[in-house]
Order: structure tokens, then C-alpha cells, then sequence
């Protein structure tokens, strides 16, 4: 594939996928491109200081602008640059506390140019700060480990996770799929995925716990294999959750992936439900997490 001088080879990226990490090389990366999404994948101290770079950045141009100006703005003391830097900060976040202030018509348009420029940041600046505090999320914890082992005289592969909120998740759906490692015909290797069928894949009132069962019969891919086959395979499960929130009134998604390591055979869940000393029912889901 032919590409332009403009085009940009990034350097080898890794990502992460369960616990496999793949590196992914060739990509044309452009920074500036998607800058959107780095700002919303970034962590918080990332951000931040992110963030305050470019307010710093910002301010010490427009400092420049005015510092070399012939005395654009009032009552400077020196015209030393640092007072420049303070009316720069003043300007671009709008505060302009008055005690200086523009005085030529070069200090009126630096300061409108800056104006406009802080203006325009800030707004950008609440977005994305917005955004990133009302992103869905559903606060799910999930099991360390799937478990194999009976379940209503059958073979059943299971995976819990609770609802730490303990709010409603309504019309709750979960799926359940295999990745694991397979040859082809002509002898090439390469990674399938199969939808492993749930006993029940929808719950009307997530609120406490769900368990999900996958019957291994012999329509599963994992019918009949033990635990060396699943590592020669390197099989992987992922869990993907999403409902409806009733109190944030957003649709939520929670994900979590395992690896073949994780699965427990011959294990079972710890009953969730006990009486307390009161005669109600008392959920203890921390314990029962735990294979």
C-alpha cells in the first residue's frame, strides 16, 4: 500500500487483551487526530496535568505578545515579563481583576485574541470535563474465577458478578464467549471466538447477584476438555453485561475477560443467602465471589 510523506509510522503499540498482550506495529498514529479520545481514555492525573500544561503554554505566548509590545497594557511596574505572565492569566481566564488593563490598540487586540482564546478553551475545557464524569458505568464486580462443576446433574460452566451499587439495572443481558487458539486445514493458526448459549441470558432486576450457566454438552466448544486442553488452546472468556440504569436513566455496559488460567474445575460459588439474627434475608456477596 502506498503512502504519502505526510503519513506517520507510529512506534509499536501494545494491547492488551485479557491477560494477552499483543503488539500491534505499523499503525499511522496521529496524535492530534484523536485527540478526543486520548483526552477520555487518559487518567485523571493525566488529564489534569494535561490540561494545565496548555493553560501554562497558552498564558507564556500571550506573555510574549505583550512583553514585547511598547508598554500595551497599564500600570505594569517594570515591564518585567513575570507581570506580563500575571495579566496573561488574568486575561485568557477571564477574571481581569482591573488594575491592569490595555492601553494601545496592540494590548486591546492581544487581548481580544486572548479573550476569544480562553473563551473557546473553557468551553472545551467543561465538555470534556463533562463527559467524562457522566460516562455510564455500571460498577460490576465479577468473580477471580469461572468455575466447572455440576449443576442440575450436568457438567455447567459458571461466572458471578454482583451489582456493588445495589441500585436496579434493568432488562440486564449478559454474553458469554470463548477465544482460544485454533488450526485450519491448510495448517494456519488463528484465533476463533464462539458465543458459549447461557441457561438464562437476561435478568428484568439486576440488583444483588447473577450467576451465569453455561451447560457443557455436546453442542459447547468445551465439551469434554480438561484443564491441559484449555491451556494448549490458550482459551480466553469474556463476559460483556449491559442494562439499563434506572437512576442515571443511561444504558450501562461492564466487560471482564479471563483466562484459562482463572477457570477453577471441580469448584463451586458459596451460597449468597443466609437468615440474620432477625429473620431477614441477608445477602453476602463479598463471600460469595469466592469459588
Amino acid at each position: 500500500m502506498a503512502s504519502s510523506p505526510s503519513e506517520r509510522t507510529s512506534k509499536p503499540q501494545t494491547v492488551r487483551l485479557g491477560n494477552r498482550e499483543v503488539i500491534a506495529e505499523g499503525l499511522r498514529l496521529s496524535f492530534w487526530a484523536d485527540i478526543s479520545h486520548r483526552c477520555m481514555t487518559a487518567s485523571w492525573p493525566a488529564f489534569i496535568g494535561g490540561a494545565a500544561l496548555v493553560f501554562v503554554a497558552f498564558n507564556a505566548v500571550f506573555a510574549v505578545f505583550y512583553w514585547i509590545g511598547n508598554q500595551p497594557i497599564a500600570n505594569v511596574p517594570g515591564g518585567a515579563y513575570i507581570d506580563y505572565l500575571y495579566f496573561s492569566i488574568e486575561t485568557l481566564s477571564t477574571a481581569g481583576y482591573g488594575d491592569m488593563h490595555p492601553q494601545t490598540h496592540y494590548g486591546h487586540f492581544v487581548a481580544a485574541v486572548e479573550l476569544f482564546t480562553g473563551i473557546f478553551s473553557m468551553s472545551l475545557m467543561t465538555g470534556l470535563i463533562f463527559a467524562r464524569f457522566s460516562r455510564p458505568n455500571a460498577r460490576l464486580l465479577f468473580a477471580d474465577h469461572p468455575v466447572i462443576s455440576d449443576h442440575d446433574g450436568k457438567p455447567t460452566l459458571m461466572v458471578r458478578f454482583a451489582n456493588e451499587r445495589h441500585n436496579i439495572i434493568g432488562n440486564a443481558t449478559a454474553r458469554l464467549w470463548l477465544l482460544r487458539n485454533e488450526v485450519s486445514l491448510e495448517g494456519q493458526s488463528f484465533r476463533r471466538f464462539y458465543e458459549l448459549p447461557l441457561v438464562r441470558n437476561e435478568h428484568p432486576a439486576l440488583a444483588l447477584s447473577w450467576t451465569l450457566y453455561h451447560v457443557l454438552d455436546e453442542q459447547s466448544p468445551l465439551y469434554g476438555l480438561n484443564a491441559g486442553d484449555l491451556d494448549a488452546s490458550e482459551v480466553s472468556l469474556v463476559v460483556v453485561v449491559s442494562g439499563y440504569d434506572v437512576v442515571a436513566a443511561q444504558t450501562v455496559h461492564a466487560r471482564r475477560s479471563y483466562d484459562h488460567s482463572n477457570i477453577r474445575f471441580g469448584h463451586r460459588y458459596a451460597d449468597i443467602l443466609d437468615t440474620s439474627d432477625d429473620g431477614r434475608i441477608r445477602s453476602t456477596t463479598a463471600s460469595s465471589m469466592r469459588p
